[in-house]
This record gives C-alpha cells, structure tokens and sequence, in this order.
C-alpha cells in the first residue's frame, strides 16, 4: 500500500489558497483515477484506489496544515504503511509558479506541513513533491500562502498542479527514480 499526502487546510475560505496546493493536486488526481475521497477517520479525508494490483491512498489532512504530521502518522500506523510508501504533495515558496520538485529528502524549507510530518515520523527522508507558489513581495509569509492565487498565475499554477498528479499516476506504477528523472526539470 502507498499513501500520497496532499496538505492544505480543510474548509471553504482556504479553497483555492497557495497553501492548499497539495490538495489541488489531490484532487487532480481524483479527477483523473474517477474516485472521491468517501472516507473520514485519522483526522483526514481519504479514498482507496487500486493500481497495478497494489492499493493507494489518496490523503487530505483535516489537522490543518501545521499539524498535517498527526493524521499522516495515524494512518500510516493504522494501515501499516512503509516510510518509502510514502509521498507528500505540498507547496514551496522557493519555486516560482508553475514548477514543480520531486525529492526523496530534504529539510521543510519552512513549509509547517512539511515541518510536522518530519517530527512525527522522526525523519526528513521522505518523498515529495513541491509545487512552486512563489515569493510575495510586502506581504507577510502568512498573508501569502493563505492569499487566493492572483488570476494571472492560475494558467501556470493549474498547469504544475496537473504536472504533480501526472507524476503521481506514473508512481503508481514506476520507481520514484524514473519520476524525478521525467519530471525534474
């Protein structure tokens, strides 16, 4: 089994906030397989999809985002799931909009979603992939990243979020090694 984490922060005003680019992708990827996340248990909604023979998870955090770490350990405990089964979906303010990063580890870079999944797992060796939202210029770090994506970005935004769900499908049935080398620029 392999879950893919897609944070963000639940709710309506948050919807279509550069923070929430991981459940964009989410549910891109939703669109795509046909299935709806139906279930709510470990402080997140998620939906079972089988790929190749293997099943996957489709994950949002209901922790919201600094606390995604809580309902990503629950169900990795809950369903027994290995740390190299692992893949988070989240947004980087270090990549320009429109690009997106695949990494097997890393620091946070900040990113408090990030932060809390490498505290409660006890490691920075995890895959991921970042989805650039960009730097704000006056505005505080916080104002930002919960600021709704300026018309102008969403052609480019929409494009790397459909890029990360794209990455995700052929992981379902590839090595991570052949996703970073197809989808790293």
């Amino acid at each position: 089994m392999k879950i893919y984490a897609g944070l963000g922060n639940p709710g309506k005003k948050y919807e279509k906030t550069r923070h929430n680019a991981g459940f964009m992708v989410i549910d891109e990827l939703c669109r795509r397989w046909n299935m709806s996340l139906d279930n709510e248990k470990f402080e997140a909604l998620y939906g079972k999809k089988k790929v190749n023979g293997e099943d996957i998870l489709l994950v949002k955090p209901l922790t919201y985002m600094n606390d995604s770490g809580r309902a990503v350990q629950q169900l990795m405990h809950y369903f027994k799931v290995d740390l190299q089964d692992l893949i988070v979906i989240h947004d980087d303010m270090d990549l320009p909009v429109g690009k997106i990063r695949i990494r097997t580890k890393g620091s946070s870079g900040g990113q408090k979603g990030m932060g809390s999944i490498i505290r409660c797992l006890g490691t920075s060796e995890l895959k991921r992939i970042r989805i650039g939202i960009g730097k704000g210029e006056k505005e505080e770090v916080i104002d930002f990243v919960l600021g709704q994506i300026p018309k102008e970005d969403w052609p480019l935004f929409e494009d790397s979020v459909r890029k990360a769900a794209e990455a995700l499908d052929f992981a379902a049935v590839n090595d991570f090694s052949a996703v970073m080398n197809r989808y790293n620029p």
